[in-house]
């Protein structure tokens, strides 16, 4: 193993133990509930206050009530007992959820959207949310109701986003396991930034909720954030399945065990900067040192020329971002009252998905079957694709956004996040693994994809790159 690891406790305390180790744990009454959710909430009170990671926390007494009534029931589902903090996009009954926008900062929804049920049915203890970006628009959690979360390797960073809150709180141990979803890298771009892992899976493995459209406007997913491999596999177990009510379904793969040996053997093509993708120095070179590694580990690396051009790329992905934003917003922005409290990046997306035209989309919708059609070619000689996770180190909280990457200047607010587009456009299964540190002190990290329904072969090159690396043993500095 790699020795990289600083500050490990010693010996591990409840809050170092893996989500998988404690489900174990629970389900054996080797551990309480009770005991396991006061262990996070002690760190909680003691580090949330300089992150500002989980907002909308439950009351310690009531938590510790419901802690108890797990340990006197028999386990309900594989979260039994672990305290969750849910993604504050997610509607939870009887618990505040804002979206980060004031139009809402009081809201309290009277159901579950269907993450959150899924999530109380798996057992989970829900403790409250984790921050966003204002309706989760942007790679950075901010916002007018709850502030900035910060990045737990330096604090006067952004932790990523949109789920920046879930990869902060996991990186600090705050929680065991948490939900992130990912339309633009917003679960790969904070797992990069906090050194944690995020699965973006085949698109349609876990179910959106059947409302509005069930066809059109699908770019994001749901998807599982933790310390390992194995740790998102518990979680995306307790989240996939099909629903009746979509016109979609994807079969659930056996998560059980995963390959720990995935790495000898596969075949990663690794398409490094897209053709001309800008990055800040030093991030290339830590995806290819992990990447290195991967070879030593006994995979073939080989480097590929983009399939499809940058430019053609971004032009379908602004064209179907901003139209599937426009559509999901229509009312707010119809409402004359709340428009003005919507973000300005956000009124930008709206304004230019209303002036779409149906011949655009369609353009844009041709690109992105083609993008498909080139993976499924390379998929025939490769097991996996390797791109990086973010262009940029974790940059100052007091941003917005990166107005430049190196010397290139970025035309909107999310162009810095363009690597990522890809897997985004064509519903890929996904991992952002820990890649390293540069000479700065900061993490990033590299993403691996592979071809439709491949999510268990993709979770074990992860796991097997976890278990010679694992880099999320290199804690935050106290």
């Amino acid at each position: 193993m790699t020795d990289h690891r600083r500050g490990a406790a010693t010996p591990p305390d409840l809050t170092s133990l893996a989500a998988f180790d404690l489900s174990t744990r629970l389900r054996l009454r080797e551990v309480s509930a009770h005991d396991v959710m006061t262990a996070y909430l002690d760190r909680i009170e003691t580090l949330n206050p300089s992150i500002n990671a989980i907002v909308s926390l439950r009351p310690r007494d009531e938590l510790l009530a419901e802690a108890e009534a797990a340990d006197l029931a028999p386990a309900s589902g594989p979260l039994h007992g672990l305290p969750v903090a849910v993604k504050d996009l997610v509607a939870t009954r009887g618990l505040r959820t804002t979206w980060g926008s004031p139009l809402y900062a009081d809201h309290i929804p009277e159901a579950d959207d269907r993450l959150a049920r899924r999530l109380r049915r798996a057992g989970a203890i829900l403790i409250g949310k984790t921050n966003v970006p204002e309706f989760g628009a942007g790679s950075h959690s901010f916002n007018p109701v709850f502030g900035v979360t910060r990045n737990p390797y330096d604090p006067a960073r952004t932790a990523g986003g949109s789920s920046g809150g879930a990869a902060a709180a996991l990186a600090m141990r705050m929680v065991p396991v948490a939900d992130g979803s990912d339309m633009m890298g917003s679960l790969r771009n904070p797992a990069a930034f906090c050194n944690i892992y995020g699965f973006r899976p085949t698109w349609g493995l876990i179910p959106d909720d059947a409302e509005g459209d069930l066809y059109l406007h699908r770019l994001a997913t749901d998807g599982p954030m933790a310390r390992c491999p194995k740790d998102l596999a518990l979680l995306l177990s307790a989240l996939a399945g099909p629903d009746p009510k979509m016109p979609y379904e994807v079969a659930v793969p056996d998560l059980s065990a995963l390959d720990i040996e995935a790495l000898k053997g596969a075949r990663i093509g690794w398409l490094s900067d897209w053709g001309g993708v800008p990055y800040e120095d030093g991030v290339l070179d830590i995806c290819e040192a992990a990447l290195a590694e991967m070879s030593a580990l006994g995979a073939t690396v080989e480097t590929l020329p983009p399939p499809v051009s940058r430019d053609a790329i971004w032009e379908s992905w602004t064209t179907l971002r901003s139209w599937a934003i426009a559509a999901g917003k229509a009312d707010l922005w119809n409402d004359a009252g709340k428009r003005q409290f919507i973000k300005p990046e956000l009124q930008w997306e709206i304004q230019r998905g209303n002036a779409m035209s149906a011949l655009q989309v369609d353009g844009a919708s041709r690109i992105r079957s083609r993008l498909n059609l080139a993976f499924a070619d390379l998929f025939g000689s490769y097991d996996a694709l390797a791109i990086p996770s973010a262009q940029v180190w974790p940059f100052p909280a007091d941003w917005r956004w990166p107005e430049s990457v190196g010397d290139v200047a970025m035309d909107s607010y999310h162009r810095w996040m363009e690597c990522v587009i890809p897997v985004s456009l064509t519903g890929l299964p996904a991992v952002s693994v820990p890649a390293g540190f540069g000479e700065n002190g900061l993490p990033t990290g590299v993403t691996l994809f592979g071809p439709r329904n491949a999510d268990r072969r993709i979770l074990s090159l992860a796991d097997h790159w976890h278990q010679a690396t694992d880099w999320p043993n290199r804690r935050p500095p106290p």
